[in-house]
């Protein structure tokens, strides 16, 4: 299945404790359907001291589904579902739903 949101993409968080919150998103892990997207979903994670890093309460961001986020519209950045098309090039590319728009990638 084509992938309709990429690492590198702005989405807005549709749901949850961030719902309207936009980021880029920082990893994909498609085995599970989930993704990381930068400033969402931040958690606080217990570090032990190791060799080479110190100890203490480190923040980081969790995955969340990707259902629960959706693309940013390149035009308005609202959220947008993504649909496919070939571009003039011959090529398969990305578009936004509510405006037309290519979406890079």
């Amino acid at each position: 299945m084509a992938a309709k949101i990429k690492k590198g993409d702005k989405v807005v968080v549709l749901v949850g404790r961030d719902k309207g919150k936009t980021g880029e998103v920082t990893r994909v892990i498609p085995e599970t359907g989930r993704v990381v997207v930068s400033g969402v979903n931040v958690v606080k994670r217990h570090q032990r001291p190791t060799q080479f890093q110190q100890g203490g309460i480190e923040e980081k961001e969790a995955s969340i589904d990707a259902s629960n986020v959706a693309i940013a519209d390149p035009k308005t950045g609202e959220p947008t579902r993504v649909g496919f098309t070939v571009g003039k090039d011959g090529k398969k590319v990305r578009v936004a739903k509510k405006s037309g728009e290519v979406i890079d990638g």
